[in-house]
């Protein structure tokens, strides 16, 4: 049973890697799962009893790019151990995560066209959101913006950041628009960058 269960791991783990390689390199609608079969060297069969359809297959990948950028928030905010610091490198590297080659076409480009706003909104919330919204929360109990509401921060600025990867994705000048970004992202939450009321 072990060693059954063990199997079935590895080639969801396959599949999600080699799928994403094509999603990544030919787009959604240019990726035939065929390939992606041929590739892991698997049956179609066992695609098909792990997965609906493509589409399913997509919405995986999806969220492992969600989760893997997520990742790399935490870890790069974890380098400081200032909170306002910390909320600035979140934002940071959710932006530069989200724009790299690995995963912007994925999940900036295919994510929300294929599976909608609201499916990818879900995705976001889940991952990057929370973090920021945990940061704020920290932040706010810390005595920083103590009495601007939780949420609606965090969907603000949540929703800059994605514009703004969404922005940078498409820019052919993406060094510009990047010093660009980095600048505009200091002056904003420089603006969260004071206690309103001491703890």
């Amino acid at each position: 049973m072990r060693r059954s269960k063990e199997e079935t791991t590895e080639t969801i783990r396959k599949l999600i890697s080699v799928a994403r390689t094509h999603f990544n390199k030919y787009g959604y609608a240019d990726t035939a799962l065929e390939a992606i079969v041929l590739e892991a060297d698997l049956t179609r069969g066992a695609v098909y009893h792990h997965f609906r359809n493509k589409k399913e297959l997509f919405r995986i990948v999806l969220e492992d790019v969600q989760r893997e950028v997520a990742e790399r928030v935490e870890r790069e905010a974890s380098t400081s151990e200032d909170v306002w610091q910390q909320l600035y490198l979140g934002c940071r590297a959710f932006i530069m995560a989200a724009v790299e080659e690995q995963r912007k076409r994925i999940m900036l480009i295919d994510g929300p066209s294929i599976l909608g706003w609201e499916v990818w909104r879900e995705m976001d919330k889940k991952h990057s959101m929370r973090l920021l919204k945990g940061q704020l929360e920290i932040m706010q109990n810390e005595g920083f913006f103590r009495n601007t509401p939780l949420d609606a921060t965090t969907y603000f600025i949540s929703g800059g950041l994605n514009e703004l990867a969404l922005w940078l994705a498409n820019e052919s000048e993406q060094l510009k628009a990047s010093e660009e970004i980095m600048k505009m992202l200091t002056v904003f939450l420089e603006g969260f960058n004071q206690r309103t009321m001491h703890s």
